[in-house]
């Protein structure tokens, strides 16, 4: 059951991003669908209860920061109040339990998630950094998205991704763990292929500005 939480939520994952692929090969240029952002959110969610079911700290860490980016592209891109309100309402709240919750069981939260004998602290911290990295495209999309006051999916946001995909694929080797492993290898080429699309876009503008 905790398999099909994870693999529920990494076929989220992959699905935001063959839409994406998909829309920007048909546009010539790296869009960002609002499937992009809805799909995103509802991965997120269950990626954290699966890293909380398989006490596994590094998941977990990836998921509060982009979590509520997810929604800040849903509501700029005018989609995030046709949600119901209740569910909204649980979507918000849903993190800030799981941190209540936290931090009324520190010493077993601790004893779970920092000295769990299946991820050691080197293989811990490795993961971790590959999150942290992970979750700072999201930032940094953010930021540069929050400038232009629209959603975008700009260039460094993919190269972030590719670096991050990278140092996961690595820690659910040593994990063993299937979820991580296919969730992020299939992502690598669509990572790839937007780089070449936006730098394929950038050429061709710089080309007609020349040209004008």
């Amino acid at each position: 059951m905790i398999y099909v939480i994870g693999f529920l939520a990494q076929v989220c994952f992959s699905g935001r991003l063959l839409f994406q692929w998909i829309l920007s090969e048909k546009e010539k240029r790296v869009v960002s669908p609002s499937i992009f952002w809805l799909l995103s959110l509802l991965g997120s969610y269950l990626l954290f209860f699966y890293g909380w079911l398989r006490h596994d700290f590094a998941i977990i860490l990836g998921q509060f920061i982009s979590y509520y980016i997810y929604i800040w592209n849903l509501h700029i891109k005018r989609q995030w109040k046709p949600i119901p309100l209740p569910v909204r309402c649980l979507l918000v709240a849903t993190p800030f339990l799981a941190i209540g919750y936290m931090l009324g069981e520190a010493r077993m939260f601790s004893l779970q998630f920092f000295h769990n004998e299946e991820v050691p602290l080197w293989l811990l911290t490795w993961g971790s950094m590959g999150q942290i990295i992970f979750t700072l495209r999201f930032m940094y999309q953010w930021h540069y998205s929050y400038k232009r006051q629209q959603s975008l999916l700009p260039l460094g946001f993919w190269v972030i991704s590719l670096i991050g995909s990278c140092i996961i694929v690595s820690y659910a080797v040593f994990r063993l763990d299937p979820v991580l492993l296919l969730g992020q290898s299939t992502g690598l080429f669509v990572y790839i292929r937007n780089i070449w699309i936006q730098r394929q876009a950038s050429l061709r503008d710089s080309c007609q500005l020349r040209g004008n």
